[in-house]
């Protein structure tokens, strides 16, 4: 969908770009409810009050009300940015930076090098899976400059796109507390145990999409005249009011969903711990008694050596 090149420094690596993801939702035509025929979106002019086609129509941008400036395609190509043709590397950075904006990822794209860049493209590659870096980079795509974050991936390099900075809103707009509520020693150590009976490595594999599942059947069951499913109730919600207690209940739930003993209650486990080191203390005093006795003891008597 784009073709250029990466530049860093004096370093040219001509690429393509691939769009790495694609879209597996359900797509519905809009009928007309009387006959169900397919309603057709038209380009209609108001003015000259007739459906016109697509070829018909230029790109505009109203610099006043009602008032537009017409851009062509040969306007666009002529802008004068390097970031047009080129994938324009600003800077290198810690692949797991603490700034968060770079999570406000908008698109993924793969990198494909055109075989002369195959050994700069690799050489680059290597050294950000080396260094732990990313390389932050402008380029402009579909007549948009975006901020962009280049990452090994696979065999290959995937090209993410970011959100400028002012296209990020202001965590102020939220109805935030002044003050962060504390939490109870035990509720921390008990949502801790939940988080850590939650804890595993993400296999992506593992994950599909139960709502477009559930859709295709109710539409594979109305194609085939079948009556459609009930729907599943939802189960009441539990009337735990008590933040303790519902820890206590996820974490137990957690650890049997995954066939693994429940874990015991923080005072429960409390409880378990001060009797564990009675007895340990009571069986320390045990041996100390029994050394003491081995210690007053008599000696046994020595054996004469036969000559």
């Amino acid at each position: 969908m784009w073709r250029g090149a990466i530049q860093f420094g004096l370093v040219t690596i001509p690429v393509r770009l691939y769009l790495a993801t694609e879209s597996k939702g359900i797509s519905f035509n809009m009928l007309h409810a009387k006959d169900l025929s397919r309603i057709q979106m038209k380009t209609y002019c108001p003015v000259d009050d007739e459906v016109i086609s697509r070829a018909d129509t230029v790109k505009g941008f109203e610099y006043a009300p009602g008032q537009y400036v017409v851009v062509t395609d040969e306007d666009l190509a002529a802008v004068p940015l390097k970031t047009v043709r080129a994938i324009e590397i600003e800077l290198f950075t810690a692949a797991n930076p603490d700034n968060a904006a770079v999570r406000f990822v908008k698109g993924a794209y793969y990198l494909e090098p055109d075989p002369i860049g195959r050994k700069a493209f690799y050489l680059l590659r290597e050294v950000l899976a080396d260094k732990q870096l990313t390389a932050i980079c402008k380029v402009v795509i579909k007549d948009r400059e975006v901020l962009g974050a280049i990452d090994p991936f696979s065999t290959t390099m995937l090209l993410t796109t970011l959100h400028w900075p002012d296209e990020i809103r202001s965590v102020a707009e939220l109805d935030l507390p002044d003050e962060l509520p504390e939490a109870k020693p035990a509720e921390k150590a008990m949502a801790e145990q939940l988080i850590g009976a939650m804890t595993a490595e993400f296999d992506p594999a593992s994950y599909h999409d139960d709502y477009r599942e559930a859709l295709l059947k109710l539409i594979e069951d109305k194609v085939a005249g079948q009556e459609t499913v009930e729907p599943v109730e939802a189960a009441p919600a539990t009337n735990i009011v008590d933040l303790m207690a519902a820890l206590e209940a996820s974490v137990k739930a957690a650890v049997e969903a995954r066939g693994h003993a429940a874990p015991t209650s923080v005072d429960a486990a409390r409880t378990a711990k001060i009797e564990a080191k009675e007895a340990k203390a009571a069986a320390n005093d045990a041996a100390e008694h029994a050394s003491e006795a081995e210690a007053d003891a008599p000696a046994p008597a020595k054996r004469r050596k036969s000559a």
